[in-house]
């Protein structure tokens, strides 16, 4: 299972709350993995340039079509500023009638619990 190591854009204050975004994005076809993974580098563009961003991290399951961003934000401000701007508002339009049933998971945690682990995030996701 390919997973994008986390990469770091701020430095988590110890003693902070921040928030932690993960989704879940399954796709109905494989032939929409190229067109998903194009996407997927647009936005990671987008992620470089994105104000309250404290880091993210990606998972996949290329022959199951499942994909997961793990991300933490200093507040639910930065992550919907995100969500709302190019090119990530353009993908959700253009993605949402290729996806399965998605979900999404916020919960916050103290920045000396970062980074937050897959095995963590993982567990939230199968007990939603």
């Amino acid at each position: 299972m390919p997973t994008l190591p986390w990469r770091s854009f701020n430095v988590a204050d110890p003693e902070r709350q921040y928030v932690i975004l993960l989704s879940y994005l399954p796709l109905r076809r494989g032939w929409q993995i190229p067109p998903f993974l194009l996407h997927t580098v647009r936005i990671m563009g987008q992620l470089r340039r994105s104000k309250g961003l404290l880091g993210y991290s990606l998972r996949a399951e290329l022959g199951a079509k499942r994909f997961w961003t793990l991300s933490a934000w200093q507040d639910e401000v930065a992550l919907e500023d995100f969500v709302r701007a190019q090119p990530h508002a353009q993908t959700m339009r253009a993605m949402v009638s290729r996806m399965a049933a998605t979900k999404f998971i916020h919960w916050t945690v103290k920045g000396s619990e970062f980074p937050v682990s897959w095995d963590e995030a993982l567990r939230r996701w199968r007990g939603n």
